[in-house]
């Protein structure tokens, strides 16, 4: 698996959990300010796509995963 695709997986993963936790008609509601860190990832992934600035890539490196043909595995 390379950086690339562990970063696709990861956010996604967090905006769907968050939708789960924000939404007062899931079973798993906790609060609407659930939303709110969905709004951050969405804004992390709109950031990344304006500067090519990916901690979580640079961290995925560190950890030995390999490179992918994005834009954030450089």
């Amino acid at each position: 698996m390379t950086v690339d695709r562990l970063i696709r997986i990861f956010a996604g993963s967090f905006i769907l959990i968050s939708l789960a936790l924000g939404v007062e008609g899931s079973p798993l509601f906790v609060s609407h300010w659930a939303l709110a860190f969905t709004a951050f990832v969405g804004a992390n992934l709109l950031q990344f796509g304006f500067t090519n600035a990916c901690p979580l890539g640079w961290f995925l490196k560190k950890l030995g995963v390999p490179e992918g043909s994005s834009a954030c595995a450089r």
